[in-house]
This record gives C-alpha cells, sequence and structure tokens, in this order.
C-alpha cells in the first residue's frame, strides 16, 4: 500500500467523545446524529484506498464494495473520518454490520452483496496537499460539504445543526432509525487525535430485570456480571443481557448476596438447557471444571440502567442501580422497555435537505 502523497498518513487514532447527560445548552457547539457502526477513517491517493478501523487495524478487505464509490466519487487525494454503516429495510443493522467481520474472503464477497455497507462521513482531516487537522470544527466541516456535495449512496455527508432546540427532537426522533444519541463538537477546536475532546449525548432508560445467574469476574474474586432476563408474552425468560461494572468491595457483596439462591438453582431453570451451566454439583469452589456461568434461582430482581435495545436485547452493558425486593420477577417483561417510534434511516441522512 502507497499512500506517499497525502499530507496526512496512516494510521491516525481517530478523535474521541465524553459521555454528557442531557443536551449541553452552549452556543459553541455543532450536534450531528451518533451513528452506531463501524468508526473508519478513509485515505484515498489515487487508487489506493485504505479503511483504518478506530484501533488503527485495517478494515479494507472486509468492505470491498465501498472501494471504487470511494474512487468515483471523491477527490484524488483525501482523508477523512467517518461511519462505516450497513441499513436494512432503511433502518441500521448493526448485527449485520458485525458479520461482516470474517476471515473468509468468499463469505465477505457474499455479505457485500447481500447486506452491502455505506459510509458516513463527519469530518476532514486531509484535502489534497493540506493538512486540516488543526483547523477549527467549522472550517473542516465546510471543506468537508465541498468535498462531499455531489455524493451518491453509498457514500454520505452527515447532517449537523447548531441549533440544540434542533439537536433535541434528533435526539428523540432519530433513535427510530437505529441511532444512539447525538455527538455535540466544540467548533471553534481542531481535530485531536485519541482525545476525549467532543461529547456525546446518549439515551439513558431504566427497566426492572430477573437476574437468573451470574459470571465470576476475570480475577476469581467476586461475581464479574449479572445474567438478565425478561418474561416473554408465553411466560418464558429470555436472557436480554448482563449489567456489569463494580467495585472490587462490590463484588464480593454480591457473591454473598446470591449465595442463597444458588440451592436447587439449575431444577426447573428456564435456562438450564444452557450447555454452559454444566452440572449442578460443578460449584465455584470445586477444582474442576470452571462454569463460564452459574445459575441462581430466578426470584431476584433488580433495577438496571440502559441505553437501548437491539433485537430484544440491551445493546450495551447494563448497570445495577438497586435491588427491588417490592418487585415479583413475573412483572419483569418487555412491555416496560421504552422503545423509540421507528422513523426511516433516510430522514437522518436528509436531515439537512432543503
Amino acid at each position: 500500500m502507497s499512500l506517499d502523497r497525502l499530507a496526512v498518513q496512516p494510521p491516525v487514532q481517530p478523535m474521541l467523545a465524553k459521555a454528557v447527560t442531557g443536551i449541553p445548552d452552549r452556543d459553541d457547539l455543532a450536534f450531528e446524529p451518533k451513528w452506531d457502526g463501524f468508526r473508519c477513517v478513509v485515505f484515498r491517493d489515487g487508487d489506493e484506498v485504505h479503511l483504518g478501523s478506530r484501533n488503527t487495524k485495517p478494515l479494507t478487505r472486509y468492505f470491498p464494495e465501498l472501494l471504487e464509490p470511494i474512487r468515483r466519487q471523491l477527490p484524488d487525494r483525501v482523508v477523512f473520518d467517518a461511519e462505516i454503516i450497513v441499513a436494512i429495510d432503511d433502518h441500521l443493522a448493526f448485527d449485520a454490520l458485525q458479520q461482516r467481520i470474517h476471515p473468509a474472503e468468499s463469505r465477505v464477497q457474499m455479505l457485500a452483496e447481500q447486506t452491502p455497507a455505506e459510509v458516513v462521513a463527519f469530518d476532514l482531516l486531509a484535502w489534497d496537499d493540506r493538512d486540516l487537522r488543526n483547523e477549527p470544527f467549522q472550517v473542516r466541516r465546510a471543506e468537508l460539504e465541498s468535498v462531499f456535495d455531489s455524493v451518491a449512496p453509498p457514500l454520505h455527508l452527515t447532517p449537523v445543526t447548531y441549533d440544540p432546540v434542533v439537536a433535541q427532537e434528533w435526539f428523540v426522533v432519530f433513535e427510530g432509525a437505529g441511532l444512539d444519541g447525538l455527538i455535540a463538537k466544540p467548533v471553534d477546536e481542531p481535530y485531536a487525535e485519541n482525545k476525549r475532546s467532543q461529547l456525546k449525548v446518549k439515551h439513558v432508560r431504566t427497566a426492572d430485570v430477573v437476574v437468573a445467574g451470574y459470571r465470576m469476574h476475570k480475577d476469581g474474586e467476586g461475581v464479574g456480571s449479572l445474567l438478565l432476563g425478561l418474561h416473554h408474552d408465553d411466560g418464558g425468560l429470555r436472557h436480554v443481557g448482563v449489567a456489569a461494572s463494580f467495585t472490587k468491595k462490590r463484588r464480593s457483596e454480591l457473591l454473598d448476596e446470591l449465595a442463597p439462591y444458588e440451592t436447587g438453582a439449575l431444577e426447573n431453570h428456564p435456562w438450564a438447557s444452557w450447555a454452559e451451566a454444566g452440572a449442578q454439583q460443578q460449584h465455584r469452589w470445586n477444582a474442576g471444571k470452571e462454569m463460564s456461568w452459574l445459575p441462581v434461582r430466578p426470584e431476584l430482581v433488580a433495577e438496571v440502567k440502559y441505553g437501548s435495545t437491539l433485537n430484544g436485547r440491551l445493546r450495551e452493558v447494563a448497570r445495577m442501580l438497586r435491588w427491588r425486593p417490592d418487585k415479583e420477577p413475573a412483572s419483569c417483561d418487555f412491555e416496560q422497555l421504552d422503545e423509540p417510534i421507528p422513523v426511516g434511516l433516510h430522514r437522518v441522512l436528509r436531515a439537512n435537505a432543503t
């Protein structure tokens, strides 16, 4: 790979964002949708195209369908920050995107045809001989709009607003297309590689869930994560995710709190068929085969904080807030989840259209 003529050379660690609560009430911010895809810095030098991931590892081989549109539609020398997405039925499909990272070239080619990827650009690092990283964002955005002025799918330019009122509307509405929040960018700041100079606003919700098992922490001391379930319409308890990120002290406390519910846990346990469960006598203190998870009787209810859901599961690791001894496990169902009103992805991509 030869990208010698570029003003910015790979690898580049992309600019990051720190989480904040609520839309910041500031007049120095630009607001953009937070895309749910693979972060990617795109380098184009003539026929050479390189797709670099957030950790600087190449993504190029996994998305061959993007190379020709980049060569055909963009300037001869350009470097931009973007998100690779997959859309199905006008909605972001992160599960389908994850399947694209596969070692077999034949499968990559098949998926490139069945679930083709797209690129949404949101920052410009270099154009021709110019390194734009030290320019303020408002300058980089103007240049990015020039570069992407006439592009067509699968290339897109992310919408932007400088109005917090519009940003609040986007925050609510765009979740229905599979997005999970907003990015707020200080308009006067440069592109700071690997620095959390931007802000991210994500959805935060709570739900009451059944705790039906746990995994030990990787250091072997205390509970590493709780296995969470919700009751479906048919009465079955479906695994929906995990709660984690406990302090060392709390991990030990949880081990003691769960211990009374381990007795007879696999008897009529809704997840007893999981291969990882092993036999009832395989206790955590035994020296035999280590169990990948340990069941508890599904009688405990916990309130957890989560962001959003994806295909009936919590999209990210939840955070436990407290036990709810006043709640019955049977009351923990999917109906309590706050689901956004579905909207088409085209509405997001055309938000700046006049």
